[in-house]
């Protein structure tokens, strides 16, 4: 078997896993991808190359992970993201470096990241959707938390939890390093 093919059945399978997974038709899948149902079942049966722009469509609308649907990843094995992997977004100005540790398709849903504050680094946030909330777990350092008008402070180990669809900030005294997990309801 080519690799070519190889290649191809692997996507074929992984897409109609994943579509069959979330029991949807192919209509649903074309309605909610805006790729036309002929090309989907033509994807999955092998019998098509798809374009990039294809593919993230589809892996969009089954909420599936793109990169590991091209790797062909099986079902029930590991992921590892090697720490220097993981993307960073350094908030210029903020004294922030933020590493995104949940997977793409959980934006909006349920975020994790680690927070690294240099010395009266701040990350100070709009008003997320209704009912948003952030968990925020120190790991070192002291950090205060801010929810519209309520404040506290926190050290090592300590955890708070608080709404995040008002404008809410977090700001270290010092040095700090932290988890925050954002869950939209």
């Amino acid at each position: 078997m080519s690799m070519r093919s190889e290649f191809h059945d692997r996507l074929a399978a992984s897409l109609r896993g994943a579509r069959k997974a979330r029991g949807l038709s192919l209509d649903a899948v074309a309605k909610l991808s805006g790729v036309s149902r002929s090309m989907v079942s033509q994807i999955e049966r092998g019998e098509s190359s798809p374009t990039v722009a294809t593919l993230w469509n589809l892996t969009q609308a089954l909420q599936v992970d793109f990169a590991g649907l091209l790797e062909g990843r099986p079902a029930g094995e590991i992921e590892v993201i090697r720490a220097a992997g993981a993307p960073v977004i350094s908030a210029r100005g903020t004294g922030v470096r933020i590493r995104i540790l949940s997977p793409p398709e959980a934006v909006g849903r349920h975020e994790v990241y680690e927070l690294l504050f240099e010395p009266g680094g701040a990350l100070v946030s709009d008003p997320h959707g209704p009912g948003c909330r952030e968990h925020l777990t120190v790991i070192d350092g002291r950090l205060r938390v801010e929810s519209g008008e309520a404040a506290e402070e926190l050290g090592p180990g300590d955890t708070a939890r608080y709404a995040a669809d008002r404008a809410h900030a977090i700001r270290a005294e010092g040095t700090g390093r932290a988890l925050l997990i954002v869950q939209d309801s």
